[in-house]
Protein backbone atom coordinates (compact mmCIF):
# COMPACT_ATOMS: atom_id res chain seq x y z
CA UNK A 1 0.00 0.00 0.00
CA UNK A 2 1.39 3.37 -0.99
CA UNK A 3 0.78 6.27 1.58
CA UNK A 4 1.76 9.54 -0.13
CA UNK A 5 2.59 12.44 2.55
CA UNK A 6 1.78 15.83 1.68
CA UNK A 7 4.83 18.47 0.03
CA UNK A 8 5.37 20.50 3.04
CA UNK A 9 7.77 22.99 4.30
CA UNK A 10 9.61 22.82 7.22
CA UNK A 11 12.29 23.60 9.20
CA UNK A 12 15.56 21.93 8.87
CA UNK A 13 17.68 23.14 11.00
CA UNK A 14 18.58 26.18 13.52
CA UNK A 15 22.39 27.37 13.36
CA UNK A 16 23.31 28.68 16.88
CA UNK A 17 25.68 31.47 16.38
CA UNK A 18 28.38 30.16 19.20
CA UNK A 19 26.96 26.50 19.51
CA UNK A 20 26.01 23.61 17.69
CA UNK A 21 22.84 23.46 15.53
CA UNK A 22 19.23 22.41 17.15
CA UNK A 23 16.11 21.98 15.90
CA UNK A 24 13.59 24.62 16.86
CA UNK A 25 9.90 24.30 17.62
CA UNK A 26 9.73 26.98 20.63
CA UNK A 27 7.54 30.23 20.36
CA UNK A 28 10.13 32.38 19.33
CA UNK A 29 11.30 30.07 16.20
CA UNK A 30 7.16 30.08 15.04
CA UNK A 31 7.13 33.95 15.52
CA UNK A 32 10.46 34.64 13.18
CA UNK A 33 9.14 31.38 10.54
CA UNK A 34 6.44 34.58 10.29
CA UNK A 35 8.53 36.90 8.28
CA UNK A 36 8.87 36.24 4.77
CA UNK A 37 12.18 34.21 4.07
CA UNK A 38 15.10 35.39 2.41
CA UNK A 39 16.77 34.27 -1.15
CA UNK A 40 20.32 34.74 -1.05
CA UNK A 41 21.00 34.89 -4.59
CA UNK A 42 24.05 32.42 -4.16
CA UNK A 43 22.15 29.94 -2.46
CA UNK A 44 20.20 26.63 -3.04
CA UNK A 45 17.94 27.20 0.19
CA UNK A 46 15.72 30.08 1.39
CA UNK A 47 16.62 31.43 5.01
CA UNK A 48 15.23 33.35 7.65
CA UNK A 49 17.57 35.32 9.82
CA UNK A 50 16.09 35.94 13.66
CA UNK A 51 18.61 38.01 16.06
CA UNK A 52 21.44 35.35 16.08
CA UNK A 53 19.99 32.52 14.07
CA UNK A 54 19.56 31.39 11.15
CA UNK A 55 16.56 28.80 10.21
CA UNK A 56 16.53 27.30 6.68
CA UNK A 57 13.83 26.22 5.16
CA UNK A 58 13.12 24.33 1.94
CA UNK A 59 10.50 22.11 0.23
CA UNK A 60 10.34 18.82 0.61
CA UNK A 61 9.59 16.37 -2.32
CA UNK A 62 6.86 13.59 -1.01
CA UNK A 63 7.65 10.71 1.22
CA UNK A 64 6.48 7.38 -0.17
CA UNK A 65 6.08 4.56 2.54
CA UNK A 66 5.17 0.79 1.03
CA UNK A 67 3.63 -2.08 3.38
CA UNK A 68 4.52 -5.37 3.69
CA UNK A 69 1.83 -7.03 2.70
CA UNK A 70 1.68 -10.89 3.88
CA UNK A 71 3.27 -13.43 1.59
CA UNK A 72 0.00 -14.89 -0.71
CA UNK A 73 0.36 -18.89 -1.43
CA UNK A 74 -1.64 -20.77 -4.42
CA UNK A 75 -1.29 -20.97 -7.96
CA UNK A 76 -2.67 -17.78 -9.23
CA UNK A 77 -0.60 -15.64 -6.94
CA UNK A 78 2.43 -17.58 -7.75
CA UNK A 79 1.59 -16.60 -11.60
CA UNK A 80 0.95 -13.02 -10.54
CA UNK A 81 3.99 -13.13 -8.67
CA UNK A 82 6.26 -14.09 -11.49
CA UNK A 83 4.92 -11.96 -13.93
CA UNK A 84 5.38 -8.31 -11.70
CA UNK A 85 9.05 -9.85 -11.56
CA UNK A 86 9.45 -10.39 -15.14
CA UNK A 87 7.69 -7.24 -16.23
CA UNK A 88 10.06 -5.26 -13.89
CA UNK A 89 12.96 -6.89 -15.71
CA UNK A 90 12.02 -5.86 -19.18
CA UNK A 91 9.54 -3.25 -19.39
CA UNK A 92 12.48 -0.82 -19.52
CA UNK A 93 13.54 -2.29 -22.86
CA UNK A 94 10.00 -2.06 -24.74
CA UNK A 95 10.35 1.73 -24.02
CA UNK A 96 13.86 1.89 -25.21
CA UNK A 97 12.85 0.12 -28.35
CA UNK A 98 9.81 2.62 -28.84
CA UNK A 99 12.16 5.52 -28.88
CA UNK A 100 14.64 3.82 -31.19
CA UNK A 101 11.68 3.45 -33.94
CA UNK A 102 10.58 6.84 -33.20
CA UNK A 103 14.36 8.17 -33.88
CA UNK A 104 15.16 5.27 -37.03
CA UNK A 105 11.23 6.35 -38.46
CA UNK A 106 12.43 10.54 -37.57
CA UNK A 107 15.91 9.70 -39.56
CA UNK A 108 14.76 7.89 -42.58
CA UNK A 109 11.71 10.20 -43.30
CA UNK A 110 14.17 13.39 -42.51
CA UNK A 111 16.70 12.21 -45.00
CA UNK A 112 14.89 10.79 -47.82
CA UNK A 113 16.47 7.44 -47.69
CA UNK A 114 16.18 5.53 -50.72
CA UNK A 115 16.20 1.73 -50.71
CA UNK A 116 20.00 1.46 -50.25
CA UNK A 117 20.69 3.89 -48.38
CA UNK A 118 17.62 2.74 -45.91
CA UNK A 119 19.58 -0.52 -45.44
CA UNK A 120 22.67 0.73 -44.84
CA UNK A 121 21.46 2.79 -42.14
CA UNK A 122 19.09 0.24 -40.40
CA UNK A 123 21.94 -2.53 -40.75
CA UNK A 124 24.23 -0.07 -38.99
CA UNK A 125 21.30 0.57 -36.39
CA UNK A 126 21.26 -2.78 -35.63
CA UNK A 127 24.95 -3.95 -35.46
CA UNK A 128 24.67 -0.63 -32.59
CA UNK A 129 21.76 -2.02 -30.63
CA UNK A 130 23.13 -5.48 -30.72
CA UNK A 131 26.49 -4.38 -29.45
CA UNK A 132 24.87 -3.01 -26.13
CA UNK A 133 22.13 -5.08 -25.52
CA UNK A 134 23.42 -8.12 -26.50
CA UNK A 135 24.46 -9.14 -23.40
CA UNK A 136 20.83 -8.48 -21.36
CA UNK A 137 19.13 -9.86 -24.11
CA UNK A 138 21.21 -13.01 -23.57
CA UNK A 139 20.46 -13.20 -19.68
CA UNK A 140 16.07 -12.92 -20.26
CA UNK A 141 14.05 -16.19 -19.88
CA UNK A 142 11.80 -17.18 -22.33
CA UNK A 143 8.80 -16.09 -20.46
CA UNK A 144 10.63 -12.64 -19.59
CA UNK A 145 11.44 -12.50 -24.02
CA UNK A 146 7.43 -13.34 -24.19
CA UNK A 147 6.55 -10.74 -22.17
CA UNK A 148 9.17 -7.99 -23.84
CA UNK A 149 7.36 -8.65 -27.40
CA UNK A 150 4.15 -8.11 -26.22
CA UNK A 151 5.35 -4.70 -24.73
CA UNK A 152 7.51 -3.73 -27.48
CA UNK A 153 4.08 -4.36 -29.53
CA UNK A 154 2.40 -2.09 -27.01
CA UNK A 155 4.80 0.59 -27.05
CA UNK A 156 5.38 0.99 -31.09
CA UNK A 157 2.16 0.44 -32.01
CA UNK A 158 3.00 -3.27 -34.39
CA UNK A 159 3.46 -6.21 -33.70
CA UNK A 160 7.28 -7.57 -33.93
CA UNK A 161 6.49 -9.83 -37.24
CA UNK A 162 5.51 -6.11 -38.98
CA UNK A 163 8.73 -4.21 -37.48
CA UNK A 164 10.98 -7.05 -38.74
CA UNK A 165 9.00 -7.15 -42.19
CA UNK A 166 9.39 -3.26 -42.55
CA UNK A 167 13.00 -2.57 -41.48
CA UNK A 168 14.13 -6.20 -43.02
CA UNK A 169 12.20 -8.30 -45.25
CA UNK A 170 9.57 -10.63 -45.28
CA UNK A 171 11.88 -13.32 -45.23
CA UNK A 172 12.93 -12.58 -42.45
CA UNK A 173 10.10 -12.14 -40.57
CA UNK A 174 8.81 -15.71 -41.36
CA UNK A 175 12.03 -17.14 -39.72
CA UNK A 176 11.43 -15.66 -36.69
CA UNK A 177 8.10 -16.12 -36.65
CA UNK A 178 8.91 -20.13 -36.98
CA UNK A 179 11.70 -19.46 -34.04
CA UNK A 180 9.05 -17.61 -32.02
CA UNK A 181 6.60 -20.69 -32.36
CA UNK A 182 8.94 -23.16 -31.25
CA UNK A 183 8.83 -21.25 -27.82
CA UNK A 184 4.67 -20.65 -27.82
CA UNK A 185 5.16 -16.90 -29.14
CA UNK A 186 3.36 -15.48 -32.23
CA UNK A 187 4.89 -12.31 -33.45
CA UNK A 188 1.92 -11.33 -35.70
CA UNK A 189 -0.64 -11.44 -32.07
CA UNK A 190 -1.61 -7.78 -31.49
CA UNK A 191 -1.69 -6.24 -27.69
CA UNK A 192 -4.83 -6.82 -26.28
CA UNK A 193 -4.92 -4.42 -23.37
CA UNK A 194 -9.00 -5.38 -23.31
CA UNK A 195 -8.37 -9.09 -23.04
CA UNK A 196 -5.32 -11.75 -22.99
CA UNK A 197 -2.69 -8.48 -21.98
CA UNK A 198 -4.98 -6.32 -19.92
CA UNK A 199 -2.96 -7.96 -16.57
CA UNK A 200 0.02 -6.23 -18.45
CA UNK A 201 -1.75 -3.30 -19.56
CA UNK A 202 -2.56 -2.94 -15.82
CA UNK A 203 1.10 -3.16 -14.81
CA UNK A 204 1.76 -0.50 -17.36
CA UNK A 205 -0.18 1.84 -15.66
CA UNK A 206 0.71 1.29 -12.66
CA UNK A 207 4.18 2.40 -13.95
CA UNK A 208 2.95 5.33 -15.65
CA UNK A 209 1.44 6.52 -12.63
CA UNK A 210 4.49 5.85 -10.08
CA UNK A 211 2.51 3.24 -8.53
CA UNK A 212 4.67 0.10 -9.66
CA UNK A 213 7.66 0.57 -7.24
CA UNK A 214 4.89 0.58 -4.12
CA UNK A 215 3.33 -2.49 -5.91
CA UNK A 216 6.72 -4.30 -6.37
CA UNK A 217 7.79 -4.08 -2.63
CA UNK A 218 4.57 -4.92 -1.18
CA UNK A 219 4.41 -8.04 -3.15
CA UNK A 220 8.49 -8.59 -2.85
CA UNK A 221 9.94 -6.46 0.76
CA UNK A 222 12.21 -5.37 -1.44
CA UNK A 223 12.34 -2.54 -4.60
CA UNK A 224 12.38 -3.66 -7.99
CA UNK A 225 15.78 -4.22 -9.52
CA UNK A 226 17.88 -1.73 -11.47
CA UNK A 227 17.97 -1.86 -15.22
CA UNK A 228 20.87 -0.55 -16.55
CA UNK A 229 20.23 1.41 -19.74
CA UNK A 230 22.89 4.14 -21.48
CA UNK A 231 21.71 7.21 -21.62
CA UNK A 232 21.48 7.19 -25.21
CA UNK A 233 18.77 5.39 -25.08
CA UNK A 234 16.27 6.92 -22.05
Amino acid sequence: MLHTMPRFFTVIFIAWAATASCICFSAGAAECLQQPPVQDSDSYMQFIIQGKDTVYVDDLPAARVYERLPRQKGREWRKYYRLVHNFSKVYPYALVARKIVEEVDSTIAADNLVRGRRDRYISQKQKELFNVFEEPMRHLTVSQGAILMRLIDREVGKSSYNIIKDYKNGMAAGFWQGIAKLFGTDLKKPYDPDGEDMPLEELVQKWENGEFEGLYYSLFWKFPPTIEIPSKYR
